[in-house]
Parts: C-alpha cells; structure tokens; sequence
C-alpha cells in the first residue's frame, strides 16, 4: 500500500499525503472552532490530471483507524483553518493545490489510512499513514 509522500491517483486527481498532524485542540484561533476530541490534519498536494476542471472536496475523504473506525472530514472547522485548499476547491487541468484535510477524532485515536477519492463516487485509493517512502 502506498504511503506519505507517495503519489496515489483515483479519477481526475493525483495526491500525495505530505504531512501529519495530530493532536491539534483549536483551527483558526480565538474565532475558529475547538475540537470535540482532536483534530487531525492531513496536509497533501492535490493535482488535476483530467483534461476538464475538476472540484476538490475535503468531504470526500475519509479517515480509518487502527480499529477500523472510519471518519468524515470536518468541513466547517476547514473553513476557519487558513490556507486549507480543501473546501469545493477548483483546480484547473495541471494545477496543483496543496490542502489540508481536517479530521475531529477522538483522542487517543490512532489513524493508519486515509481513503482519498476525487468525488464522492468514485471508487477511492488508500494511503497507509504509518508508512512515509
């Protein structure tokens, strides 16, 4: 399975998970939004590979843990998170877009897959997190 730093593709869109970050309690200061457990941050570049304009949507994504538990993007506390990239971003064919995916994760969780897909139909393509090539 492919891991951080390596590029994955599924569609229109080609991602590479740059960088963890877990434990993170607040996104955008005093006016953002505090985590109900912890947020977890998955930065990546995103690349449209397509020949049409394509929307990356953080939503789409999907984190697992080591006990199989699955879970959906924050959103709104990507909206407060400056310099996100990751809420309906349009990236023209051959942009890039480096984003970051929000994730509110109880603590003590401990992610081992993040699901990555360029809508919410397609079929996905899976990054292992304990891995970095």
């Amino acid at each position: 399975m492919p891991g951080v730093g390596e590029a994955v593709r599924d569609g229109k869109f080609e991602f590479t998970v740059t960088r963890l970050q877990a434990g993170v309690g607040n996104v955008g200061g005093e006016y953002g939004q505090d985590a109900q457990g912890q947020f977890f941050l998955v930065h990546m570049t995103v690349k449209n590979i397509g020949d049409k304009a394509q929307t990356f949507d953080g939503s789409d994504q999907e984190l697992i843990d080591r006990n199989g538990s699955k879970y959906s993007a924050d959103t709104a506390a990507g909206i407060y998170l400056d310099g996100s990239e990751s809420f309906l971003e349009q990236i023209n064919p051959g942009n890039v877009v480096d984003g970051v995916v929000v994730f509110d994760i109880p603590k003590g969780a401990d992610p081992v897959r993040i699901e990555l897909h360029d809508s919410m139909f397609s079929g996905g393509t899976t990054v292992d997190l304990t891995t970095r090539r």
